[in-house]
């Protein structure tokens, strides 16, 4: 199996739980709730996605024909080898589209910490170090258990608290991003001061500037 990857890079992680930890990503080209054209977001599952995903021209990215491949590319962007366990987020796009117990299994080998970011519709492989889970309202959630349910707010008039019985030891709440970001905001925090189950989730790579 072939991997098609938008973008490979070395960043700072910028939300959820693991927010200022140095993390490589691994963005996949590929989403089931957009096909990441303009012209189709207004009919999209999740019309307000924030990331670029279509085809395989970003940094680092491209068609890897194996998943020693692909790990060897990734491990590549740990800047010190001498520091052990490399971390990498493997997000999209949807990356449970693509990645397999293959996968999973070379990073392993390269002793690289695996995390996802995933909508949530599919199911994984196993051994994944940390399941972060997004859900998106219009879509069928069906990973209910993970390290971290993440969940931007607000989608609609859906409350939150549909999902705080689901089996995630974190649940972190993340303003929508876009042109009503600072009444999305102050909506977050209010909801995250009445409801203290939920942390707030920042995008502070936006903020520093940094991918």
């Amino acid at each position: 199996m072939s991997y098609k990857v938008k973008e490979v890079y070395y960043t700072i992680q910028g939300e959820g739980y693991h927010t200022g930890r140095p993390a490589i990503f691994c963005r996949f080209a590929g989403c089931n709730l957009w096909t990441g054209l303009e012209k189709d977001r207004n009919k999209a599952i999740c019309t307000f996605c924030d990331t670029e995903f279509v085809g395989t021209d970003g940094p680092s990215g491209g068609v890897f024909d194996s998943a020693d491949t692909l790990a060897n590319h990734v491990l590549e962007q740990w800047p010190n080898n001498a520091i052990p366990n490399p971390y990498v987020v493997c997000t999209g796009g949807e990356p449970l589209l693509q990645m397999n117990q293959n996968l999973v299994d070379a990073f392993h080998k390269n002793r690289i910490e695996i995390a996802i970011e995933t909508n949530g519709t599919l199911l994984p492989p196993k051994n994944i170090d940390w399941i972060c889970v997004s859900p998106k309202i219009g879509s069928d959630l069906v990973l209910n258990s993970g390290n971290e349910l993440k969940f931007v707010y607000p989608q609609g008039q859906e409350n939150p608290e549909q999902f705080v019985d689901l089996e995630f030891n974190h649940f972190s709440l993340q303003p929508m991003a876009g042109s009503d970001l600072n009444n999305n905001i102050k909506k977050t925090l209010e909801y995250c001061r009445l409801h203290p189950h939920w942390n707030l989730s920042l995008q502070t790579h936006k903020f520093l500037g940094i991918p």
